[in-house]
């Protein structure tokens, strides 16, 4: 049985080395790939984002959607369909005005993927809204403009 197996071990080794190719010359070494922070300076040129605002998503699907909303609305939503970055993490980073007032990771698990962000709105936060959707380098991938109140 120990001879049989020796055998079988050495026919399996001098297979492989007949089968080799020895007639090329050797390939040259490929480059290195760049280094991540070099990569992730440019927003992907595959991922694309559809994104649109609603008053809530039933089933995975936003309803009521648009632009602009009353100012009793309450809560706005950011709902999202992101190809091209499974695996990546994309932010919804809302600002009235100016100034930035709340910022939500998410999670990319597919391709496409969809997702949404809920921002709660204070009656008295009337006028001008936007939410950037950011890729973990801070790039814009899309940037959706509202109004509340007027």
């Amino acid at each position: 049985m120990k001879a049989m197996l020796t055998l079988l071990l050495l026919v399996g080794f001098v297979g492989q080395v007949a089968a080799q190719d020895t007639t090329k010359a050797a390939a040259p070494a490929p480059a290195p790939a760049p280094a991540p922070a070099a990569a992730a300076a440019a927003p992907a040129a595959n991922v694309s984002v559809e994104a649109v605002l609603a008053r809530s998503v039933v089933d995975r699907v936003p309803q009521d959607t648009g632009t602009a909303f009353p100012d009793s609305v309450g809560t706005v939503v950011l709902w999202m369909r992101v190809s091209g970055a499974s695996g990546q993490t994309v932010s919804a980073v809302w600002f009235h005005g100016g100034d930035e007032v709340g910022t939500v990771p998410l999670a990319i698990g597919g391709s496409p993927w969809r997702t949404w962000s809920r921002k709660t709105v204070p009656a008295d936060a009337k006028g001008a809204w936007h939410v950037e959707i950011r890729d973990a380098a801070g790039n814009v991938l899309k940037r959706v403009d509202f109004t509340v109140g007027q």
